[in-house]
């Protein structure tokens, strides 16, 4: 049998643990479960990878890369404020719709990761990752479209994302297509006014 290296072994685990997850969750993720879906020794997952924080690890940084990368897609160098905001929205929410597994296995790998202190740095670098990503593409919309931003671009980026999140939740476990259509409309809008200046911040009770 040819000889794999680690570097090429590396993809085809990511893959497999991904297969194996989406289809199980993450509590069936073991090495042994993992390497038996590729067709390997279990050896060969610990050699490549060292333990399955590692490799989990790994997976939620493809999850991440590749979710960003159709969302970077949607991005159009014509389009106006507004409308760049509602593409991102849109181009998410496609990905949600298209591929639910994938956000349902991310949702789980967070959850996993709070209680697993070596996986905290992995969850803490994903939301990083996609919050400078939209806060990226929020501020270069308004710089190409001369749109003076009322709040920070990463405030605006955060509050969008933690939208999204409660949405995602309720598509995955409530879904109502037409309630979930007007609750993203009415994010987008929220979003807009809020970096626009049209929204007066409620001040919140301090004791």
């Amino acid at each position: 049998m040819a000889h794999v290296s680690a570097a090429e072994r590396r993809p085809q685990l990511i893959k497999a643990a991904i297969d194996l997850m989406t289809r199980e969750g993450v509590a069936a993720g073991s090495t042994r479960a993992i390497a038996a879906e590729l067709g390997v020794a279990q050896a060969t997952v610990h050699y490549t990878f060292g333990t399955k924080e590692d490799l989990y690890r790994a997976v939620m940084e493809q999850l991440t890369h590749d979710l960003i990368a159709q969302v970077e897609r949607a991005a159009h160098a014509d389009a106006g404020f507004e409308e760049t905001v509602a593409a991102l929205a849109a181009a998410l929410w496609q990905t949600l719709r298209e591929q639910p597994t994938t956000h349902q296995l991310l949702a789980e790998l967070s959850m996993f990761a709070l209680r697993t202190p070596r996986l905290q740095e992995a969850l803490e670098g994903h939301y990083r990752e996609v919050t400078a990503v939209t806060t990226k593409l929020v501020t270069e919309a308004a710089e190409r479209t001369g749109h003076q931003l009322a709040q920070p671009a990463e405030i605006l980026a955060r509050f969008f994302l933690a939208g999204f999140d409660g949405l995602s939740a309720q598509h995955l476990s409530l879904p109502d297509e037409e309630a979930e259509l007007t609750c993203l409309q009415a994010l987008v809008s929220t979003v807009v006014a809020l970096a626009g200046g049209r929204m007066e911040l409620v001040p919140l009770p301090t004791s």
